[in-house]
């Protein structure tokens, strides 16, 4: 499928008196979809690409690069989940006049959920793609928190720190998380994806919000029930848990407790954490017929 390209916008936002700009993408026409891309390293709103050229045909899919990565600005901000909160409650309350359709992948998931429960929700109807809650550090190394301080603050130093980042963002290690945590077919992992990656990370400020999501300060919740109690009530409007079948073991739990545990409707297919990059075409063919149910 030749790639589609649509309409750049700037979303200029500020936090705590820094100027922001924020890049969002629009391809079609139709009622409105939102296409959250998940929190990594490599974050960009490309990796929602191929989903929304499946949707743009009947729908007009917009999607975004969040403040720190893809296409946005990168100052060097102390990132936590506030600024998350506070960017993604600005940007729909004025790119939307009405409550719209939510696609959120990986740690959108919870900043989502947060807005679900509010009285006056902008969404319509939600669907979560292998949603976290925990970053890769906190999940296999624990709650060392002091440590994770640390290391942001190491990162943040002029020289050290990027050389720091830029050892853990060099195409091999990138293939093998790849690998080994986002897809599930290795051959998929391509050189010319891994170049895509790679130039994504070594733009300038790079390291600031990525350190944070990696040693776990994006993390919208500290412990699992505080996640899941963002689901218990369901807020009144349908919501939809995509989990990848070959989703790495600690992750996959999560999400099984998540759905024997709370009302949400499940859709399981092929896929890791990356399934909506890896099968957006599956992906599409799971959530177009609730789509049109929800949008007709």
């Amino acid at each position: 499928m030749t790639s589609i390209s649509g309409t750049i916008h700037e979303f200029h936002w500020s936090w705590q008196k820094k100027p922001i700009t924020a890049i969002y993408e629009v391809l079609g026409e139709g009622p409105p979809i939102l296409l959250l891309p998940a929190f990594s390293s490599v974050s960009t709103r490309e990796e929602m690409r191929g989903l929304a050229e499946h949707l743009c045909s009947h729908y007009q899919a917009i999607l975004v690069d969040w403040p720190g990565f893809g296409q946005s600005s990168r100052p060097a901000l102390n990132y936590q989940p506030a600024v998350y909160r506070s960017f993604l409650k600005d940007f729909v309350r004025s790119v939307f006049a009405e409550p719209v359709v939510v696609i959120a992948a990986g740690h959108a998931a919870g900043y989502v959920m947060e807005l679900a429960q509010r009285s006056t929700a902008p969404w319509s109807w939600v669907v979560l793609v292998a949603p976290t809650w925990r970053g890769p550090l906190p999940t296999a190394m624990g709650e060392n928190r002091w440590f994770y301080t640390l290391l942001r603050w190491l990162i943040k130093l002029p020289l050290l720190g990027q050389f720091l980042y830029l050892l853990n963002t060099l195409p091999p290690f990138l293939r093998f998380m790849m690998r080994r945590h986002v897809f599930a077919e290795p051959k998929h992992v391509t050189r010319s994806l891994i170049a895509q990656k790679w130039r994504t990370t070594q733009k300038w400020g790079a390291r600031h919000a990525s350190a944070a999501f990696v040693t776990g300060a994006l993390d919208p919740v500290r412990q699992r029930r505080e996640f899941v109690e963002q689901f218990q009530p369901l807020p009144p409007l349908p919501v939809m848990l995509v989990i990848g079948e070959q989703t790495p073991p600690k992750s996959l739990a999560e999400m099984e407790f998540l759905a024997h545990f709370t009302g949400v409707q499940v859709y399981r297919m092929p896929g890791s954490l990356g399934l909506h990059e890896e099968y957006p075409d599956r992906l599409a063919d799971g959530i177009l017929p609730f789509l049109r149910k929800y949008l007709s």
